[in-house]
């Protein structure tokens, strides 16, 4: 653990933030953490009607997306050819048709509906073009890579060691810490802890975002593009890795597809449960798992 500690607690993107520090955060650096963390929402949120992505929704493009999206884009793309779309970028659509739109008014519509190709998406240096109307969510990778911006100012600040949590993905630099995993059948208790140390850890669940819909149909956010349909087979996905962002993706595609496929491609460890409740785990992460 990080020796003496000052937490930092905030509520932004939809979710709570707790920044954990050896000593408190100088103004200054709280104050870049906040304009961070708002210029993040304006440029990737479609939660709101004055963002990069709402442009680029109402228009196809050309908009900027700025000086993050290169890497935050190719991952996603690359996830989509991994998966077959069944990660995707071009999800918000199908999300926003299911009621997790912008007023979260989870008044879904009848049926699913599949997100657009994703091939149909072009960035050319930091400018986005569709090759069609949709809807860009970033939620598969994005607040994993604001986890990584937010604790890369830190050390650059001066804060070498510090842990930054956003809901749930986790970057930790310096001492080691332990991280309960979850359940995602009973909030107060955890399926397992794993220890990390400089390495970052993103998961996910059905039940952190679902709803009901009006003809009765239980819904989450975690969605196969393919057929806009919740995913009902994987409960529950952790994948540890080298960045947050990373993390983020892994833990999302753990939903649609094994690990196989994947680890061709990066280097990461993994928990999976099933939703009957079988949990399975890379050898390599060693947890300490509760039966």
């Amino acid at each position: 653990m990080i020796a003496t500690t000052s937490v930092t607690a905030f509520e932004a993107i939809g979710t709570t933030w707790r920044i954990t520090t050896e000593r408190p955060l100088e103004p200054a650096v709280r104050a870049r953490v906040d304009a961070l963390v708002a210029e993040y929402d304006r440029t990737f949120s479609r939660f709101r009607s004055d963002s990069a992505v709402a442009r680029l929704a109402a228009t196809g493009g050309p908009v900027d997306l700025g000086r993050w999206a290169p890497p935050l884009i190719d991952l996603l793309l690359a996830f989509a050819r991994i998966t077959d779309g069944g990660v995707t970028p071009l999800a918000g659509g199908a999300l926003e048709h299911l009621g997790y739109d912008a007023g979260y008014s989870f008044a879904a519509g009848p049926g699913y509906r599949s997100a657009p190709a994703w091939t149909a998406l072009h960035l050319d240096g930091t400018v986005a073009t569709l090759d069609e109307p949709a809807v860009l969510d970033v939620g598969a990778a994005g607040k994993g890579q604001l986890v990584d911006l937010v604790t890369e100012l830190l050390v650059a600040a001066g804060h070498p060691a510090c842990t930054v949590d956003a809901g749930g993905d986790i970057r930790v630099v310096g001492p080691a810490v332990r991280v309960a995993l979850e359940h995602p059948f009973d909030p107060e208790a955890a399926v397992a802890v794993v220890t990390l140390a400089d390495a970052a850890i993103a998961g996910s669940a059905l039940g952190r975002r679902a709803w009901t819909a009006p003809d009765g149909r239980r819904l989450h956010h975690v969605l196969d593009g393919r057929t806009g349909r919740p995913v009902d087979t994987v409960a529950a996905t952790w994948a540890v890795a080298g960045s947050a962002m990373l993390a983020d993706a892994l833990a999302t595609a753990l939903f649609l597809v094994g690990p196989e496929p994947l680890e061709a491609d990066f280097a990461f460890d993994w928990f999976r449960m099933a939703a009957d409740g079988r949990a399975h785990w890379s050898p390599s992460l060693q947890p300490e798992v509760f039966r």
